[in-house]
């Protein structure tokens, strides 16, 4: 019988990921509802003593897969490796982070599992001892709630959106062999961002340009107040189009979707799939001189003005209050 709740953790240059702590927090929740325990399935090279931090979370046994041909990240080991160890288990529920790895790597779980999968999810919930997973649709005009039939019973949970809640345990580490066989795929290259550049996926503040900034070189200001916040520079579809900014800054239902507690918006008009990939941030601020803007309807908090005034007005306020 399926019993218990894991989590796939992700790790990355020798770090958890902060979604691992969310997926560790959320599962160590309803697990206690449940009467269950919380397992976690960890695969890399050398990262056996990562697995002490989950268990600060409340997660009861990790499962570590310490294999040179884990590192870096492939689909198809990855994938084989998680896999192996869930059949021989039999968790009832098995979480998964919405990142950029995650979504790639859920994909192939599912099918290797031949289960079904809610993803994307904002909340989680346990209904006649099984999985509620809600997650937003139709560009996040409503939600749906998703029961999945098939055990494990998979969902990917957004990043940002889970609290993390410490949970001291004293957690098991259970080594397996990943089961590897012949290489599928081999990375060939990895080309890294900026040192020091946050990724706008994990940022907690995110200050973000669209069409308004009126070509690259207006986002100098924007990094400016960025770097005061501890933020992240975002930017829009349009922005990414134009060749203003690089791909991996795009936020939207086609960039990366984010859950910030702070989200500024600054000359971004908010198209549909724009608002699909930020409405979940705890707060919005829009600045546009257009007052009939679609973002000002998400907006918690709205400026209309030219942002090239309002920009570094505010980056001086916040120099005032860091002096």
């Amino acid at each position: 019988m399926a019993k218990g709740v894991w989590i796939v953790a992700e790790q990355r240059d020798g770090a958890l990921r902060k979604v691992s702590f969310e997926l560790a927090s959320t599962a160590r929740k309803l697990a206690d509802q449940l009467g269950e325990e919380v397992g976690a399935v960890l695969c890399g090279s050398g990262v056996e003593a990562m697995a002490a931090e989950l268990a600060k979370y409340g997660v009861d046994k990790v499962y570590v897969a310490d294999n040179a041909a884990l590192e870096p990240y492939t689909t198809d080991a990855h994938a084989t490796a998680v896999a192996k160890i869930v059949k021989e288990n039999d968790p009832a529920i098995l979480f998964i982070g919405a990142s950029a790895q995650g979504k790639d790597l859920s994909a192939s779980l599912v099918g290797k599992l031949a289960t079904g999968m809610a993803t994307d999810c904002t909340d989680v919930k346990v209904a006649d001892g099984k999985l509620l997973a809600v997650r937003p649709m139709y560009a996040g005009k409503c939600f749906g709630e998703v029961v999945i039939d098939a055990f494990p019973q998979m969902a990917s949970l957004r990043p940002n959106v889970f609290p993390i809640v410490e949970c001291a345990k004293a957690g098991e580490v259970v080594k397996f062999d990943a089961g590897l066989g012949e290489a599928k795929t081999k990375v060939a290259e990895i080309l890294k961002e900026a040192a020091g550049k946050i990724d706008v996926a994990e940022a907690n503040i995110i200050v973000s340009g669209g069409r308004g900034m009126k070509g690259p070189e207006g986002y100098g200001i924007l990094e400016d107040l960025a770097g005061l916040l501890g933020a992240a520079v975002g930017a829009s579809r349009a922005a990414v189009d134009a060749g203003w900014r690089p791909q991996a800054d795009q936020v939207g239902q086609t960039g990366k979707v984010v859950s910030p507690n702070l989200y500024i918006a600054c000359g971004i008009s908010g198209a549909i799939q724009h608002l699909a990939g930020m409405s979940s941030s705890k707060y919005i601020v829009a600045i546009n001189k257009d007052a009939e803007a679609p973002i000002f309807a998400r907006a918690d908090y709205g400026i209309v003005d030219d942002l090239f005034k309002v920009v570094p007005a505010l980056t001086q306020e916040v120099k005032k209050l860091l002096a």
